[in-house]
């Protein structure tokens, strides 16, 4: 089988990497015909400023006659493949991929209209959001293969758009286990106690303040908490710890993401997301992947999408209930005082590795696809 990866797709992230190392783990033949649009831009909802948008938007749109271009000439492939976000490259690449006859697959990975509109509220309800939603509805019906990260997440795509059940798939995220590995580290009793780790995009979904008001549950207690990230919340986080100081709560703006896997290592135990939405119980996030490969305790929301990879089973993860800080507290609590004496500590998750590597992700892939195309 030949893929080709097509577009606009954002390489920051680790989904497209992921997919890529994982076809070619599974004697896939691939090809790229891409531009770097996102490059440099963590969290595109908090790009600021009319030109900092125009320019986007120019760069973006002044990429498609290359791309166009080069996609006419090449040999035919079995597929094409686009990526997150992909609402452009889906409308623009399947008129010529249908006069190619060269089915077009989307790994639609999140729906802008979801997470703009329905997740992190920043297109109120009105013409702009009913805009967006007939804008994507119609993208995704130009595609011949749709897929999520997860099953549930897939069906709320359906669910949104009108599309019918069971017609799009799912494959999981994973993770680059070259970069999140278990990993010694110093986590002997001290005199600063238990260390706890949140890292990721201050947004809705991943519910900050959830973590931060259970801290303050647990000021008496000696756990360090260590806060990584920035992002749409990060003001309101900022206040909730200028009105109730926490001497225990660090926040460190960001990480290089080569570092992730010591600080992951150096936490007696990892935080992964609380948000409330339906958007939140539908999705595994990156996070969660990379601490289970990296062999280390969590803590995150129990959802339909989470029971796909990991049951609740301490000392190793815990499932609370969503936006509950008293239930994360008392998790919290629980794995302080087993910590130091229970071994399957340092085992944990040791049997999930082969599950959500590169290789395994590839073979989802390929039988997803190998799915759909029986149908």
């Amino acid at each position: 089988m030949r893929v080709v990866f097509w577009g606009t797709y954002d390489t920051g992230k680790p989904r497209a990497r992921i997919l890529r190392e994982g076809l070619l783990a599974n004697g896939v033949e691939v090809d790229e015909i891409h531009a770097h649009v996102w490059e440099g831009i963590e969290d595109k909802s908090q790009v600021r400023g009319l030109a900092a948008k125009l320019g986007i938007m120019a760069r973006w749109l002044l990429a498609y006659p290359a791309l166009i271009w080069r996609v006419l000439r090449i040999d035919k492939p079995d597929l094409l493949l686009i990526g997150y976000p992909g609402i452009l490259d889906a409308l623009v690449i399947a008129p010529l991929a249908r006069l190619r006859r060269i089915p077009v697959v989307w790994d639609v990975f999140l729906s802008v209209y979801d997470t703009v509109c329905e997740d992190r509220r920043l297109l109120e309800p009105g013409a702009p959001a009913r805009v967006l939603r007939w804008l994507e509805r119609t993208a995704l019906r130009r595609a011949d293969v749709l897929f999520m990260d997860t099953h549930v997440h897939a069906r709320r795509l359906e669910q949104l758009f009108g599309l019918a059940d069971g017609s799009c798939g799912a494959v999981w995220v994973g993770v680059e286990t070259r970069c999140f590995f278990p990993l010694a580290a110093n986590r002997e009793p001290s005199t600063s106690g238990m260390r706890v780790l949140f890292y990721g995009q201050f947004i809705p979904l991943h519910d900050v303040g959830t973590i931060v008001t259970a801290a303050a549950l647990l000021r008496d207690h000696p756990i360090q908490w260590q806060l990584v990230g920035r992002g749409q919340e990060a003001e309101r986080i900022r206040k909730m710890l200028s009105d109730d100081p926490l001497p225990h709560v660090r926040w460190t703006d960001w990480l290089d993401y080569a570092q992730l896997n010591r600080w992951i290592a150096e936490a007696d135990l990892c935080l992964g997301i609380f948000g409330t939405s339906d958007k939140a119980a539908s999705v595994i996030p990156n996070k969660v992947f990379q601490i289970v490969a990296a062999g280390r305790p969590l803590i995150t929301r129990d959802s339909p999408a989470i029971r796909e990879l990991l049951s609740s089973s301490p000392p190793c993860a815990y499932l609370v209930a969503p936006g509950d800080a008293r239930a994360l507290a008392d998790a919290v609590l629980t794995h302080s005082r087993t910590l130091f004496d229970n071994d399957a500590v340092s085992r944990c998750h040791a049997q999930l590795v082969d599950r959500i590597d590169a290789a395994a992700i590839g073979r989802q892939f390929l039988e997803m696809i190998n799915r759909r195309q029986c149908r």
